[in-house]
């Protein structure tokens, strides 16, 4: 929950960065694929996707950005975050220094604990996997779904489309109560 509520936020229009972080495991580069495919699948804006990650294939440090603008976009990579999702108190230790001053700081308040400020969204995405959705796994469907939630950068329906359009068969009920939750819960802290 929200230590101080954000009343408004806005995206700008000419360009907006976010950085999906956790570790690896968590899902945080597809989350990133997902998000700007589903931003760009409307035609309104154009994204880029950037990647990286540790060495180990779970566990290690993860990192996703988008960039979304209404303009063309000439350099690829986030410099400063307009938002920052921090799965992880590493993450967030790492990450947290590149959010711009009025930067939208949203966390996972199961495994972060210690939030360097007063202004952020925290919601407990992976306990939420895994008690209403059934697995951890879909903690970053739940993630995606309450940043397009508080931002509005992108719509439910593009959002839910390409969530559904990317789930590996067989878990596209786990990943519609996935958005579900998420879209749930940050109205909530929206209010």
């Amino acid at each position: 929950m929200a230590n101080e509520r954000i009343n408004k936020i806005e995206v700008p229009e000419d360009r907006f960065e976010m950085r999906l972080s956790g570790s690896g495991g968590q899902g945080m580069i597809l989350g990133a694929v997902i998000m700007a495919e589903a931003i760009g699948s409307t035609g309104e804006k154009n994204t880029v996707q950037t990647q990286s990650y540790g060495p180990e294939a779970r566990g290690g440090a993860s990192k996703a950005d988008v960039v979304v603008s209404s303009n063309e976009i000439f350099y690829p990579k986030a410099m400063k975050f307009d938002l920052l999702l921090a799965m992880t108190q590493e993450a967030l230790d790492a990450y947290y220094p590149d959010l711009k001053e009025n930067g939208i700081l949203i966390v996972d308040d199961t495994l972060v604990t210690k939030v360097p400020t007063d202004k952020h969204y925290g919601l407990p995405f992976t306990q939420l996997a895994r008690e209403e959705a059934g697995h951890v796994m879909v903690a970053n469907v739940i993630a995606l779904a309450a940043i397009a939630e508080l931002t509005g950068i992108v719509s439910r329906e593009a959002l839910t489309e390409t969530v559904l359009g990317r789930a590996p068969r067989g878990t596209e009920e786990k990943n519609k109560k996935a958005l579900e939750i998420g879209f749930r819960e940050a109205a909530k802290l929206k209010k």
